[in-house]
């Protein structure tokens, strides 16, 4: 196409747009180092540098995460949260997570400590998302602070008023939709 416009995401860019997005994608979905993915596009005649494809990752990679989340497959209103204790570059820290029933992932937020405003961090990040539903129910371990987390983000709103504590299993705490 003669005289076609970039976009401006592409602004100042030498490459063509098309093999900028096709590198970043090669790179973010499958297990491909960057000198894979320089290779590969070696392999099809075409030249650029491992660091470059990092920078083009940098760039692009969180503007693609984006604009694709809104087009994933929504998850279901059955919430699983946990902690866990991880190492992450040198450095011991908390993993929280949101998955639902089927094992998809809603949200993460790594955090250095382990408290109730963390847990409120992670519940507002996910319930921000428009591609999660509201949760009908939350399950935890029975830890304290998610209880907590949970009255502090229904006060604030985010969270659906008619959330009320079930009586649970022995080792989960379980938040429910209160039947009106």
């Amino acid at each position: 196409m003669k005289n076609a416009t970039r976009p401006a995401i592409f602004k100042w860019r030498q490459t063509a747009p098309e093999l900028i997005l096709c590198a970043v994608r090669w790179y973010l979905r499958y297990s491909l180092s960057l000198r894979d993915v320089e290779e590969l596009f070696a392999e099809r005649g075409l030249e650029a540098d491992h660091t470059t494809i990092w920078r083009w990752v940098q760039r692009y990679g969180p503007e693609l995460e984006q604009r694709l989340r809104r087009h994933l497959k929504p998850t279901n209103k059955s919430w699983r949260v946990d902690e866990t204790y991880i190492r992450v570059k040198g450095r011991w820290c908390y993993l929280y997570r949101a998955i639902d029933s089927t094992g998809a992932t809603i949200d993460f937020l790594l955090s250095a400590l382990r408290d109730a405003a963390a847990a409120k961090r992670l519940f507002r990040k996910a319930l921000s998302d428009p591609s999660h539903p509201q949760p009908r129910v939350i399950n935890t371990d029975q830890a304290r602070l998610y209880g907590s987390a949970i009255a502090a983000v229904k006060e604030e709103g985010t969270l659906h008023m008619g959330f009320k504590k079930a009586h649970g299993e022995a080792m989960c705490a379980c938040w429910k939709v209160q039947s009106v």
